[in-house]
């Protein structure tokens, strides 16, 4: 997965120095290979949900099936190996004034009529809905205890490698760009499936991971939970140098800042990924710790898991539950954990990084 290449731009540099190229030119190519074109998105409205309003108020949004060419509308279900055949796997598109995204949403059979939760997926770079959701295997967990699935894809207008733009200003706050969008797409969900915000949860890998980092960031209301896998903190970068300085181990010094009211948060990272220095994972973990009255010592297990040794960091909430939990995976490079070689980026080593956060997310 390459949110960015920084031994490529470095190597275009220095032929460009050398008068092979020229500068501009070259640097602007590389930087679009791997997806850093990104346009600041212009500010929309967002307003609480509050009782009796509909969600097409607050966003001017709306929920829609895929069309075919004629306008009719066309059923997406299709039969793969991880849809059961009761279950409902179908393709919609949300609009806001910020913009417009696809997604897939998966409904269990298990969920019909009174879902347990909803978790909003994701995905890295080059990666779509489904490579994301066969790698995940997150449906299985789904059908088993009953929660819907969402899975936002990236659009290559947006950007070219279908990178979340995690690194750009207008894509970084409440509000804006593709923060408003994400969040615009999971109240319509919530709405449609009468969820409540306690049981509502987003995740990502890589560059989604960071995105769901500033969801959580942005829209503490509305999410309860955060998961991050090889991912950055909020805040490490806002342009593309400082992007690439960030997933070299040093990102921006605001990124040191602790949230001032963190969700529960659950951290992956692997201790050998060359994309994402691991420092992030540690950022992440550190800004999400709850401070004050509800902070709570924290202790270290020690493990074995599927051929992999690992740590995990457990912080408590004065509640006694886990606020959060920070895996650190011996000798696991920048994939998931735990993951189906059916999807991209996986690795099927190490603890299983989908049922771990399930678990955390519905307190199993």
């Amino acid at each position: 997965m390459t949110i960015f290449n920084a031994s490529a731009l470095r190597q275009a540099m220095a032929s460009a120095r050398l008068g092979h190229f020229e500068p501009a030119r070259l640097v602007q190519q590389t930087l679009s290979r791997h997806g850093l074109s990104a346009d600041a998105s212009a500010e929309v409205p967002y307003a609480p949900r509050t009782a009796g309003s509909g969600l097409g108020d607050i966003f001017g949004s709306s929920l829609r099936s895929s069309q075919s060419r004629s306008g009719s509308a066309r059923s997406e279900t299709r039969s793969r190996s991880d849809v059961p055949a009761s279950a409902a796997l179908a393709r919609h598109t949300f609009s806001c004034s910020a913009g417009s995204r696809d997604f897939q949403l998966f409904v269990p059979a298990s969920a019909k009529g009174a879902p347990t939760a909803l978790i909003v997926m994701l995905h890295g770079c080059t990666q779509t809905p489904e490579d994301f959701a066969a790698g995940t295997a997150m449906n299985a967990l789904a059908e088993a205890h009953g929660f819907i699935v969402a899975y936002p894809a990236q659009s290559r207008g947006a950007n070219q490698q279908t990178c979340w733009n995690w690194f750009s200003r207008g894509d970084q706050k409440r509000d804006r760009g593709e923060p408003a969008i994400i969040a615009g797409l999971t109240l319509q969900i919530c709405e449609a499936h009468s969820i409540p915000a306690t049981r509502t949860f987003v995740a990502g890998l890589s560059a989604g991971g960071a995105m769901a980092v500033i969801m959580g960031e942005a829209y503490p209301e509305l999410y309860s939970g955060v998961g991050v896998h090889s991912g950055l903190p909020y805040g490490a970068a806002r342009d593309v140098s400082s992007a690439f300085s960030a997933m070299g181990g040093k990102p921006l010094p605001s990124a040191m800042q602790q949230q001032a009211r963190p969700p529960r948060t659950i951290v992956f990272h692997g201790s050998s990924d060359s994309t994402v220095h691991p420092l992030n994972g540690d950022m992440v973990a550190h800004n999400a710790e709850p401070s004050g009255p509800s902070a709570q010592l924290q202790r270290i297990e020690n493990g074995t898991f599927a051929g992999r040794s690992f740590e995990k960091r457990i912080t408590l909430g004065a509640n006694g539950q886990s606020s959060v939990e920070h895996w650190i995976i011996d000798g696991l490079g920048h994939a998931w954990s735990g993951g189906n070689p059916a999807g991209s980026y996986t690795d099927p080593s190490g603890p299983d990084a989908s049922t771990a956060m399930v678990r955390f997310f519905l307190a199993l």
